[in-house]
């Protein structure tokens, strides 16, 4: 096995003492500039890295930033959007040669025991926070460990009426009025934490581009396959549904969601009881593609052509959308995009930057062959 190299190399390659090298490599001052060049080319040559246990003693910086994933680990090989989101966030820290520390946990409470033997072992310099909760106890505990933060989406309670609470998987019931939402990628505001940052998605814009695809077809009566409650995103997106419904003037019974794990068999039974009602929804969206594939072969089993019959719509699209047949209509977004936007804003924050709330590109809702008008004995 190849020996790492060591300042003393390092000394004895440039001629020079251990302390000068130790000097030259931490940007403290003690020897000329022509000296610390010399040293750092010398580094450069021999392949010598830092050790990360030894800087963080000395209290430097440890070169890594960390993400957590509180998610059934079931529903993990069948998501895109996360493979993508890594890649955005690994493309920007690359770049900067930082380490990305990923782990995979079952629940909120094991996430939250992640960030503080982080913390107490200095092994990141900041977090990635994805999957904010409407009642989220992380933001308050990272500001106090003073670990510097990023969210995935907004934290905070959803703008809604009093019924507008997270619905029950077993019930459809209708859910509640969203906020407007701010233009894209733009900084919407300081935020309201000393320690965190957000990057944020405009899910209210993106639901309204739904629901007008699907009325202007004709369908009034829509339901909504959501993902895991508790979810902010997930809340957000039922409420908007509701308020789009509202805004569309649509009675309450006709538009309904129903929350899931994002699981391909929790899509396909919510699927089968929808279409099980004695006046079934003529279209369904999905909150993600796995969930909408699996709402189609649910269709296909029950003899219901996809659109002839029923329309479905992807939230995210993905390869999945556009090999499935009918190829699916679906909301186009940059989900590697959004995850370079969080890791700079985190890079902005461990630079001395201030916290900040900033908006990704809209998405875009890309109509393909699986929405139509609904059948006309509707």
């Amino acid at each position: 096995m190849a020996r790492r190299p060591t300042i003393k190399d390092i000394a004895r390659q440039a001629g020079v003492s251990e302390s000068a090298v130790s000097f030259a490599l931490n940007n403290r001052p003690g020897v000329s500039q022509d000296t610390r060049a010399r040293i750092r080319r010398v580094a450069e040559e021999l392949g010598w890295q830092p050790n990360s246990a030894a800087r963080a003693l000395s209290g430097e910086q440890s070169g890594a930033v960390g993400l957590v994933l509180a998610r059934p680990a079931h529903t993990l090989g069948v998501e895109s959007f996360f493979l993508q989101l890594v890649s955005g966030i690994q493309e920007v820290l690359a770049a900067g040669r930082i380490a990305l520390l990923f782990q995979v946990v079952e629940d909120l409470d094991a996430e939250c025991a992640v960030y503080r033997r982080w913390w107490a072992e200095r092994r990141v310099d900041g977090v990635v926070v994805v999957d904010p909760r409407t009642d989220d106890p992380r933001p308050a505990l990272l500001e106090q460990l003073a670990l510097p933060a990023v969210t995935v989406g907004e934290t905070g309670p959803v703008c809604a009426s009093p019924d507008s609470a997270s619905p029950d998987p077993a019930s459809p019931d209708p859910a509640a009025s969203a906020a407007p939402s701010a233009a894209p990628s733009t900084v919407l505001s300081a935020s309201p934490s000393t320690a965190l940052s957000a990057v944020r998605a405009d899910d209210a814009g993106a639901m309204a581009q739904v629901l007008d695809h699907l009325y202007g077809l004709g369908h009034r009566r829509i339901a909504h396959v959501a993902g895991l409650p508790g979810l902010a995103h997930t809340d957000r997106r039922i409420a908007s549904l509701r308020a789009e419904a509202e805004r569309l003037g649509l009675a309450p019974g006709q538009v309904r969601s129903v929350t899931t794990d994002y699981s391909d068999a929790e899509g396909a039974e919510a699927t089968r009881r929808f279409l099980a009602e004695p006046q079934p929804p003529t279209a369904i969206v999905y909150d993600n593609d796995v969930m909408a594939v699996a709402g189609v072969a649910v269709a296909s089993e029950l003899g219901i052509p996809v659109p002839g019959g029923l329309s479905v719509v992807a939230w995210d699209d993905s390869a999945l959308c556009r090999v499935t047949r009918p190829r699916l209509t679906a909301l186009v977004r940059d989900t590697a995009g959004f995850g370079r936007l969080a890791a700079e804003e985190l890079l902005a924050l461990l630079a001395g930057g201030p916290p900040r709330s900033r908006e990704s590109e809209r998405p875009r809702l890309e109509p393909r062959e699986s929405t139509a008008p609904p059948p006309a004995a509707y």
